[in-house]
């Protein structure tokens, strides 16, 4: 299969990089110093494995590209529109869109633009960030990607995408109830993101205190009271379990809002936390703790847009 990355960020450079290296046809869109340091050094990865090296054919044109059979779509939420308008020359007849980003409201997007077929839902459980130009860094997580036709069928191009993955070593498998998956990674990352940003701490920090463990713990349970109002059960047990997954954590672990808060990048608040409750007020829910949360991060995340170009420095 040839396999187009868009958005060659942590998890694009860290999953397409794996692929790349394990001998798939990988392409990656991306643009300024990182473009150079791909097409100049390579893409280096660096995990907690080992680290690689691999030579990968980048563009910031994705025409030069082509058609792709699968295209992972790894950017930011915010940038989801645009990125869809850009990748279209990657889209043949049965070409697959991956979405790989935070949020549940990313796939509708891609659909409402291409075609509902053209499109799959995934999620991708790791930790991992640019380091430098061309240098992508995986700090912890599974390492791990749950995809899907978003009817639920299982198709022929899905069991040669999951064969590609695993020809890389990379954990993976196809889901055939993708949305209930998306909104159970939503909830952990609800959580964790906006406990670890506030606080500006990582988890192990924020589940040794008893009140911002209990903090997590809520805004996991209303992210599933807004799932439940919008036709997805999550498990009964769903605080306990992303509590407890949560403190498997490496040590020191911290969500990507908080690597862009401290780094003062623009934030994907809206996507997540935003979007919640966006949700939560058509059904007429009230979420304190996802409330208090999104309004300490909402600053930030208009500052850290307007000064994007010139990033401030935070201490976290």
């Amino acid at each position: 299969m040839r396999i187009g990355v868009v958005g060659v960020g942590g998890v694009g450079g860290y999953f397409g990089g794996r692929l790349a290296y394990a001998g798939a046809d990988v392409a990656m869109v991306a643009r300024g110093d990182h473009l150079r340091a791909l097409r100049h050094r390579g893409l280096q990865v660096r995990h907690v494995d080992g680290d690689f090296t691999v030579r990968v054919e980048a563009s910031a044109d994705p025409s030069e590209i082509g058609r792709c059979d699968i295209v992972l779509l790894c950017v930011k939420s915010y940038d989801t529109i645009e990125a869809v308008e850009l990748l279209r020359p990657l889209v043949g007849d049965e070409t697959a869109v991956v979405s790989l980003q935070n949020g549940v409201d990313n796939e509708q997007k891609i659909a409402d633009r291409l075609r509902p077929d053209h499109v799959m839902g995934g999620a991708a459980f790791i930790f991992a960030h640019i380091a430098a130009p061309g240098v992508v860094e995986q700090t912890g997580g599974p390492r791990r990607i749950l995809f899907g036709e978003l009817d639920g069928s299982r198709t022929t191009r899905a069991n040669l995408f999951l064969d590609e993955l695993h020809r890389a070593d990379i954990d993976a498998e196809v889901v055939d109830n993708i949305e209930s998956v998306l909104w159970d990674k939503y909830a952990f990352l609800c959580a964790l993101s906006g406990v670890t940003a506030a606080a500006r701490l990582p988890i192990n920090g924020i589940l040794e205190v008893r009140e911002s463990r209990e903090l997590f713990g809520r805004i996991v349970g209303e992210v599933a009271m807004v799932a439940s109002a919008e036709g997805i059960e999550l498990a009964d047990d769903i605080v306990d379990q992303k509590t407890a997954f949560a403190s498997t954590l490496e040590p020191g672990s911290f969500s990507s809002l908080y690597h862009d808060l401290s780094t003062g990048h623009r934030l994907e608040l809206d996507a997540l936390h935003g979007e919640l409750l966006r949700r939560a007020h058509r059904h007429h829910l009230d979420l304190p703790a996802c409330k208090v949360v999104y309004a300490l991060l909402r600053p930030w995340e208009l500052a850290n847009r307007q000064s994007a170009t010139q990033p401030q420095r935070v201490r976290p």
